[in-house]
């Protein structure tokens, strides 16, 4: 009877988030209250729900903090001695203006939104790849390759799968870093790779007028493109004036010394200090150092918010759904269930095995659905065969909203990709989406010969 509720509880879940008919943070509170209190259980509900967002405190408070901290350094103008060194870098050459985007996106992203990755990265490279003649496509990728291998502790998928298995982010996130850096190879080989392609196009191209590869954005080549000089300026950006008024250039060193600090402290001793206050702190300090009047404070934290609450909720939300499914027994009587349907000798290759195909994985489940409906049903399988869930939870991450949230079609970074550079989402599935694919297998492969997951 638990097993059937239970299956029953996380379709209908599912089935309201895709078809969109409830918001994820609706349906994640609606729906499993609903199901504890058909399935008897009655006022223990409410301790299964206190139990499930009381977990999540840690995790919440991070993730707050995190999108705060890293917004406000931001706006002091942290990124924009390197965004501007990248630019005045990579030149005309597309073998370096490539892999020079994909830098740029990397670092952008390390406040872990992909949308604010794509809205700095991408009008900040347009003019150059248009001006030389680079193809659009290589644009959307490259800054897509960046972000979707860039897993940090902060990002959403990173911290749904620790809400949901109930696992601390540093041992999630410890024995990844290597794997990481092999991704990150990979998408730098990647990027290098397309910018020589390109290179080897334009020079065989007809030459033809700056505007009109700029008009049209398929790559058609420009004087620029064939080794011509670009005029002065061709990468610069334009701030607007509120931006130019919130910048803080004197104070650029002591906001980098501070954004080490926090990152280092958190990587380095996340087991004797917890990484939400670490971010607490930074915020804290950040405020003070770029914005020390009360007004001023209050309106960067206003600016960021937003984004912050909203992630805040779902969480919350998420807080209810596991803390249910837990309490009340469903996920273990729905795990016992599928044991049943797993061969004992395959159980060990379920990380590696999710691994591969969690990159695809994203085109049917938005990440909600995925890593509170789909991913503690896997996990518990996993551990009643003798599978850690940490290393289901690793699997998931190589792919499931990492790799595979730039080509989404239930992200709206994906959408806001196609509308930055101008391209169709066929068009930048079709040429993105075998990329990030690889990045994903490559990654998975790395865990077996790295020993994350077993043989």
């Amino acid at each position: 009877m638990l097993a059937l509720l239970g299956l029953c509880t996380i379709l209908l879940l599912l089935a309201v988030i895709l078809s969109k008919r409830l918001s994820p943070l609706v349906a994640l509170i609606v729906i499993p209250v609903a199901a504890a209190l058909v399935g008897g259980f009655g006022l223990d509900t409410g301790r299964f729900v206190l139990a499930g967002i009381q977990n999540l405190a840690g995790v919440v408070g991070m993730f707050v903090f995190a999108i705060l901290f890293f917004g406000i350094v931001s706006d002091a103008g942290l990124l924009d001695p390197i965004i501007d060194r990248i630019l005045a870098t990579v030149g005309t050459r597309p073998s370096r203006i490539v892999p020079g985007t994909t830098l740029l996106a990397l670092l952008i992203h390390l406040d872990g939104s992909g949308a604010v990755t794509f809205l700095i990265t991408i009008p900040a490279m347009l003019p150059l790849y248009d001006r030389v003649g680079i193809d659009r496509r290589i644009l959307a990728c490259a800054a897509s390759l960046a972000a979707g291998v860039n897993f940090l502790p902060w990002t959403g998928p990173m911290i749904r799968a620790s809400a949901a298995l109930k696992l601390p982010i540093p041992e999630i996130f410890a024995p990844l870093v290597a794997v990481q850096a092999v991704g990150l190879a990979f998408i730098f080989a990647v990027s290098y790779w397309l910018g020589r392609r390109e290179e080897r196009r334009l020079a065989r191209a007809p030459r033809a007028a700056p505007e009109a590869g700029a008009a049209a954005g398929t790559g058609a080549a420009s004087p620029a493109g064939t080794g011509a000089p670009l005029p002065a300026g061709t990468g610069a950006r334009t701030l607007t004036e509120a931006e130019r008024a919130l910048r803080r250039p004197d104070r650029f060193w002591l906001n980098l010394a501070l954004t080490v600090a926090v990152l280092g402290t958190m990587v380095l001793m996340a087991e004797k200090v917890p990484p939400a206050l670490m971010f607490m702190l930074g915020t804290a300090l950040a405020l003070m150092i770029n914005y020390p009047s009360v007004d001023a404070q209050r309106q960067r934290v206003d600016a960021h918010a937003k984004a912050a609450i909203l992630m805040a909720s779902i969480l919350l939300a998420a807080g209810v759904f596991t803390g249910i499914m837990q309490g009340t027994g469903m996920l273990k009587a729905m795990a016992q269930g599928a044991v049943a349907f797993v061969p004992p000798g395959m159980a060990t290759h379920i990380p590696f095995v999710l691994g591969l195909v969690s990159m695809p994985l994203s085109l049917l489940f938005d990440p909600d659905s995925f890593y509170f409906g789909v991913l503690p049903v896997v996990a518990e399988v996993a551990h009643q065969l003798g599978v850690p869930p940490l290393q289901v939870a690793q699997g998931a991450l190589l792919g499931q909203m990492t790799t595979g949230f730039p080509v989404s079609p239930l992200t709206p970074a994906t959408f806001l990709v196609c509308g930055l550079t101008g391209i169709d989402l066929a068009d930048h599935q079709k040429f993105t989406a075998p990329l990030l694919f690889a990045a994903s297998v490559v990654m998975t492969f790395a865990c077996v010969a790295l020993g994350v997951f077993p043989l």
